[in-house]
C-alpha cells in the first residue's frame, strides 16, 4: 500500500503549502472580504473550499476534485481550489464542531453529520437536500483475507473461532467500524432469533479476536495490508477492492452471508459556508457528485454509484446480489447510536468484558 502512503504524505504537503500561500497573500483565504472566495463573483477568481471527509475517500476525491473544478470553471469562469481533510469519520465530525473550517462534509454515516447539525452548524433537513438521503454513493462491508484463505474464513462465525486474528477499527472514532459492528450484530440476530444474551456473547467473542483496533478504516487497512498483521480485515468494500487491485497475488475478498448497505452522507456546513461566502460553490460541489460523469468516476473508485443504471454497468466489480440489511433495521442512526455506541451502550459493555 505504498502508493496510498505516498498520496497521504503528498496531500499533507499540498495542504501545508496551500495554507502558507493563503496566509501570506490572502488569496482565497476564508473569512476575508475579497471576491476570491465568493461563489457568484466575476470570472477568473479563485474560490477555496474545504471538504472534510472520512479516511478511505482520499483517492475518490483526488480524482473527483479536478473533474468538478473543470466543470465549475466552464460554467462560471471561476477557479476552485479544494482543500481535503481525512480521518476517522467520528473524529472528523468532532473536528468540525471544534473549529475545522469545513464548507462541506462527506462522512461515513448520517449520524456524524447529525452531530454537526446539533452543534448548530448545519440546518435541519440536510438529509433531504440531496438525492438518496444525501448519499451519492454507497458501499458495504466485506472480509479481506490473504491469498489462499488459510484460516478458511467464509462468514461472520468464523471470526469468532479461536486463533483467528481480526483487524477492524474502533466504532468510537470510525464510521466504517460502526457499519462493521452492525453487520456482525445483524448476523447474530438472524442466527440466534433475537436472543440478545447469545448475540452479545457472539459479538463479544468476535471482538476478543480483534488484534488491532485502529482509529479509522484506512489505518486498519494499513495494519492488515502494509504491516501484515491479522488473518482477516473487516473492511469497506471499496478498501478491499482497491487492495486486491493493487496486490492481486496477495489478497482476496470473502463476501459474508449477510452484510449492510452503508450509506455515506454529504452536507453543506451552512454556518461556515455562509461565513466564507461559499454557499453556491459548496452546493454545486455536492450536487455534481450525482452527475453521470461523477457517478462513473465513483464506480471506478470502487464505491457503488447511487444511479442504479450506472451501478449495473459495474456488475463485474460489485456483487449486486449480496444480502444486505439497512440502518432502518436498527431504527435509524439515532436509535442505533443510543443502543450500541453511546457511552455505556452495547459496544462498551461487550468490549469492557
Amino acid at each position: 500500500m505504498g502508493r496510498r502512503i505516498a498520496v497521504k504524505k503528498f496531500g499533507a504537503i499540498v495542504l501545508s503549502m496551500t495554507l502558507m500561500v493563503n496566509g501570506i497573500t490572502g488569496c482565497g483565504a476564508k473569512g476575508g472580504t475579497d471576491e476570491s472566495q465568493k461563489g457568484g463573483s466575476a470570472g477568473n477568481e479563485t474560490i477555496t473550499i474545504t471538504n472534510v471527509s472520512y479516511d478511505p475517500t482520499r483517492e475518490l476525491y483526488e480524482a473527483y476534485n479536478p473533474l468538478f473544478t473543470e466543470y465549475y470553471k466552464e460554467k462560471t469562469g471561476n477557479d476552485v481550489e479544494v482543500v481535503q481533510s481525512h480521518g476517522g469519520s467520528g473524529s472528523q465530525a468532532r473536528s468540525v464542531t471544534e473549529g475545522n473550517d469545513a464548507d462541506v462534509v462527506t462522512l461515513a454515516l448520517a449520524h456524524d453529520i447529525t452531530l454537526i447539525e446539533e452543534a448548530g452548524m448545519i440546518e435541519k433537513g440536510w438529509l433531504d437536500e440531496f438525492k438518496g438521503n444525501s448519499s451519492p454513493y454507497t458501499s458495504t462491508i466485506v472480509f479481506l483475507v490473504r491469498k489462499g484463505n488459510e484460516k478458511n474464513i467464509k462468514d461472520w462465525d468464523d471470526l469468532t473461532k479461536e486463533g483467528v486474528e481480526v483487524i477492524t477499527p474502533d466504532p468510537k472514532s470510525s464510521g466504517g467500524a460502526c457499519w462493521n459492528f452492525l453487520a456482525a450484530w445483524y448476523y447474530a440476530d438472524q442466527n440466534y432469533n433475537g436472543d440478545e444474551t447469545k448475540m452479545k456473547d457472539f459479538v463479544g467473542k468476535l471482538y476478543k479476536n480483534v488484534l488491532v483496533m485502529d482509529s479509522g478504516a484506512r489505518g486498519a487497512t494499513t495494519t492488515f495490508v502494509e504491516n501484515k498483521q491479522g488473518d482477516v480485515l473487516v473492511a469497506w468494500e471499496n478498501e478491499a477492492l482497491a487492495s486486491v487491485k493493487e496486490y492481486p497475488d496477495e489478497y482476496e475478498i470473502v463476501t459474508p452471508s449477510v452484510s449492510i448497505l452503508a450509506e455515506p452522507s454529504v452536507a453543506i456546513v451552512d454556518e461556515n459556508a455562509q461565513k466564507n461566502g461559499t454557499e453556491d460553490v459548496a452546493k454545486e460541489y455536492l450536487e455534481y457528485l450525482y452527475t453521470d460523469e461523477a457517478q462513473k468516476l465513483i464506480g471506478e473508485n470502487f464505491y457503488r454509484p447511487s444511479n442504479e443504471d450506472i451501478l449495473k454497468t459495474f456488475s463485474d466489480t460489485f456483487d449486486l446480489n449480496i444480502n444486505m440489511c439497512t440502518i432502518d433495521d436498527f431504527g435509524g442512526w439515532d436509535q442505533a447510536y443510543k443502543d450500541f455506541f453511546d457511552d455505556g451502550a452495547v459496544f462498551d459493555e461487550i468490549y469492557q468484558q
